[in-house]
C-alpha cells in the first residue's frame, strides 16, 4: 500500500483549491480578482496644497522610558502615526521636566550638511531625551538610501534599523519614477553638482551646492528617459524649495523636525507666514472632540485653516509645560487652555487611568482627521 500524502502536501492542495471558485475550474477565476501581493493603499496625489498640519509634543516622554530599546520603540511609534496622516511638521519641545532642557537646537530636514550633534558620540537617551527623540525621527524621515550619508555611525541610532519602514512617498525605489525625488550632494564644481538619489546614476544640478546637503529635486520629463535609457551619460534636475512637492505637486513629503526649548517657543519659533492659525492642545480635561465639528452655545465649529498645530503633553500634562514656562510666566497665564484656540479631550470616557503620549498622538490624530480630511475639500 503507497504511502499517505505529508502534511505539507495537503496543506499545498487546501491553499490551491482556495483559489478557486466553486466549481473549481481556473478558467472561471474571475479577472478583476485582488491583487493582495502588493500594497493599494498607495498615496496618490490629487492638488496642491499650502495648508499644512503640524505636531508638538515633549521629549520628556523619552526619559520616561526605562531603557534604550523602549525609548527607540516609542520613537518609532511617533514616527508611524506621523506618516500615516500626513503631518507635515513635529515639534519636540521641553516642558521642563527634563535635564539640559535650555539646550536649543532647531533642525530643517533639509539643512546644509548632516545631523547637527551628531558627530558627537554621547548617547543622549537620558542625558538629552529631547535631542534623542529629533534625532530618531529626522533619521526615520530620510530616505533610507541617503540616511548612509547624512547620518554618522551614533549611539542613539544603533538600533533604529529594528523600527518598521515609515514607506513614505519620497522614500522611492531605485525602479519607481517621480517628478520629485530627495537626494545628497556630492562633488561639484564649475557651475555643478551632482547629487546621489538613488538613480542608476548620479543627478547633475545647475548650481554649487555644498557636499553632504539634503536637496529636493524636481525633474522634467526628459529625465525619466534619460534614467531610462542605460547609454544616457547624464541625468537632469533642478533643486527647489523642499515644500514644492506639496505646494505644487501635492505630494506628501514626509515631516519636518523642529526643536524649541520651551512650549512658547513651538508658537513664537513657528516657520510659516503668520503663524498657526489654528491651535489644538489636548488633555483629558478638554471638551469632546465631537465639539470641533457641530456649532454648540459655548464653541463654534472649526473651520478652515492654514496651519494647524496639535499639541500634546507628557506625564503630567501640558499644566507643566505652561506652569514652567517663563514667557507665559511674564505674560501670567494661569490656565493651560488659555493658550489654545481649542482644549479637547480626544478619548472621552477612557478606560485606563492613563494614556501614554504615543498612544494619545494615535488617537489624536484618528479623532481629528475629519478636520483635516474637510479642509482639503473646502
Amino acid at each position: 500500500m503507497g504511502r499517505g500524502e505529508t502534511n505539507a502536501q495537503k496543506k499545498r492542495k487546501r491553499q490551491s483549491g482556495a483559489n478557486l471558485p466553486a466549481n473549481g475550474s481556473p478558467a472561471a477565476v474571475a479577472s478583476d480578482a485582488v491583487d493582495t501581493s502588493k500594497p493599494t493603499a498607495v498615496f496618490k496625489p490629487t492638488k496642491g496644497r499650502e495648508w499644512t498640519v503640524s505636531v508638538a509634543l515633549p521629549g520628556s516622554i523619552i526619559a520616561n522610558a526605562q531603557s534604550h530599546e523602549l525609548r527607540t520603540s516609542m520613537a518609532g511609534h511617533i514616527a508611524r502615526a506621523l506618516s500615516v496622516f500626513c503631518v507635515d511638521e513635529v515639534i519636540i519641545f521641553s516642558d521642563g521636566n527634563i535635564p539640559n532642557s535650555n539646550k536649543r537646537h532647531h533642525n530643517r530636514a533639509h539643512s546644509h550638511g548632516h545631523y547637527a550633534d551628531s558627530s558627537e558620540d554621547e548617547y543622549t537617551g537620558a542625558s538629552d531625551p529631547d535631542h534623542f527623540l529629533v534625532h530618531l525621527l529626522s533619521y526615520l524621515e530620510t530616505p533610507p538610501h541617503l540616511r548612509r550619508h547624512l547620518f554618522p555611525l551614533h549611539p542613539n541610532l544603533r538600533t533604529a534599523g529594528t523600527l518598521p519602514s515609515l514607506d513614505l512617498p519620497h522614500h522611492l525605489r531605485t525602479d519607481e519614477w517621480c517628478p520629485f525625488r530627495e537626494g545628497v550632494t556630492k562633488e561639484g564644481g564649475a557651475g555643478t553638482t551632482l547629487v546621489e538619489a538613488g538613480l542608476r546614476i548620479p543627478v547633475t544640478v545647475d548650481a554649487e551646492i555644498p557636499p553632504k546637503t539634503r536637496v529636493t529635486l524636481k525633474f522634467d520629463e526628459s529625465a525619466e528617459a534619460a534614467n531610462q535609457n542605460n547609454a544616457s551619460p547624464e541625468i537632469k534636475a533642478e533643486a527647489v524649495n523642499p515644500n514644492e512637492p506639496r505646494e505644487e505637486g501635492g505630494y506628501y513629503w514626509g515631516f519636518n523636525v523642529r526643536r524649541a526649548a520651551s512650549l512658547s517657543d513651538v508658537f513664537t519659533e513657528c516657520a510659516y507666514d503668520g503663524g498657526y492659525d489654528v491651535t489644538i492642545g489636548t488633555s483629558e480635561r478638554g471638551s469632546s472632540v465631537e465639539s470641533l465639528y457641530a456649532d454648540s452655545e459655548d464653541e463654534q465649529k472649526v473651520g478652515k485653516f492654514n496651519h494647524l498645530l496639535i499639541v500634546f503633553g507628557g506625564v503630567a500634562g501640558l499644566e507643566v509645560a505652561v506652569k514652567n514656562d517663563q514667557e507665559f510666566q511674564r505674560l501670567q497665564v494661569t490656565e493651560a487652555k488659555e493658550v489654545f484656540d481649542r482644549w479637547i479631550d480626544v478619548c472621552p470616557g477612557q478606560g485606563s487611568r492613563t494614556i501614554r503620549t504615543e498612544e494619545a498622538v494615535w488617537i489624536g490624530l484618528m479623532g481629528l482627521r475629519r478636520l483635516v480630511v474637510s479642509n482639503d475639500g473646502q
